[in-house]
């Protein structure tokens, strides 16, 4: 895809608030695939994102069609496998707390959306699976990063990218969905795609159009109130 140089504000872009608002995870898309002028709108908005020292560590793949499709089957088959390759180490079984409680809620709710009953194993199998199916998403943003150090700060950066890159999706009328499973196979991931053992990779984003009538967009998540998360200095 050529990227376009122009930094045009897109007709259908929306209000910051409303786009807050209204961005929730997509899990589940129309196949219609997004037109390349779209896409590279939303890389000239995410690529304005803050960065530690303005290093902008981000290199991003868009993929799409036959090699979503190959990347597709093979995590498939790894997930079958359990061959994991993340880049950096992560436990969800750290989780406590309140942040247990989140991950906890996340699950009830998810599953009851798409209406799979907790002794259902085949079934929450089948929604677990739709991760490395993209949710049916026709694209794909993989940022790789650049090592440095503990990579807490590049990390970081990482996030704010993709941030900005969702909210860019919203505001341009698609739906995204950040996906850290992906992260569990950074390094087959990163052997399909030809990227260079140096670069490192966190999580991805399918996007593309919602699909209004799909169980995964039958639900959203709420969030805690400020009076429970900030704290005021004077």
């Amino acid at each position: 895809m050529e990227i376009a140089t122009s930094e045009r504000i897109q007709p259908n872009t929306q209000a910051f608030k409303e786009v807050l608002r209204i961005r929730q995870s997509c899990r589940g898309f129309l196949e219609t695939s997004v037109p390349d002028e779209m896409i590279a709108s939303v890389l000239e908005d995410a690529k304005l994102s803050p960065s530690n020292c303005n290093t902008q560590p981000w290199e991003t793949h868009i993929v799409s069609g036959d090699k979503l499709k190959e990347l597709s089957e093979a995590l498939l088959k790894e997930n079958e496998a359990e061959r994991l390759s993340p880049d950096l180490s992560f436990d969800m079984n750290e989780y406590h707390g309140c942040y247990q409680e989140r991950y906890f809620n996340l699950g009830k709710t998810m599953y009851e959306g798409f209406d799979v009953k907790r002794e259902d194993k085949e079934g929450r199998k089948e929604v677990s699976d739709l991760n490395y199916k993209f949710f049916n998403a026709p694209h794909i943003a993989i940022p790789f990063m650049p090592s440095f150090g503990d990579n807490v700060r590049v990390g970081g950066d990482i996030g704010m990218y993709g941030q900005t890159f969702l909210l860019s999706l919203t505001a341009h009328g698609l739906a995204g969905i950040p996906q850290t499973s992906l992260g569990f196979f950074a390094g087959t991931i990163r052997e399909i795609l030809n990227v260079p053992s140096e670069l490192k990779m966190l999580f991805g984003i399918s996007f593309g159009y919602a699909d209004p009538n799909a169980l995964g967009n039958s639900f959203k998540l709420g969030r805690d109130p400020i009076t429970s998360n900030v704290t005021f200095h004077q």
